[in-house]
């Protein structure tokens, strides 16, 4: 079994209005979440895996620390994120935001990473 750097967790410590797993393979996997308006997934990273992120409902705020970047999608707009990239997701409008979430290839892994505020 692979070690797991300090600080990662196979299962993060924050709260979303709904997940809901779609399908998880060795190395890929799928999720729907739904973000209710002000919550937060807070700044993480992945070691090996790339996000791919489909907005299907509201905007979702994307940011992330190294290159400080800062995108809004909208529904029908994606972006993704690349190994080893910090990065936070929120939903800073009035309705809810739904996404699917793409991950891998790779092994997963939840890495927190202190804000830099």
């Amino acid at each position: 079994m692979d070690a797991i750097p300090p600080g990662a967790s196979s299962k993060p410590n924050y709260a979303v209005e709904n997940s809901e797993l779609i399908v998880a393979g060795t190395n890929v996997q799928a999720r729907l979440i739904l973000l209710a308006p002000g919550q937060i997934i807070p700044w993480h990273y992945h070691s090996e895996i790339t996000d791919h992120y489909f907005v299907l409902r509201g905007a979702l705020k994307i940011e992330t620390m190294n290159p400080k970047f800062t995108r809004t999608l909208v529904v029908g707009e994606r972006h993704q994120l690349t190994p080893g990239t910090a990065h936070s997701l929120s939903n800073r409008i009035s309705v809810d935001c739904q996404f699917l979430l793409l991950q891998g290839v790779g092994r997963y892994d939840w890495i927190k990473v202190e804000s830099e505020a």
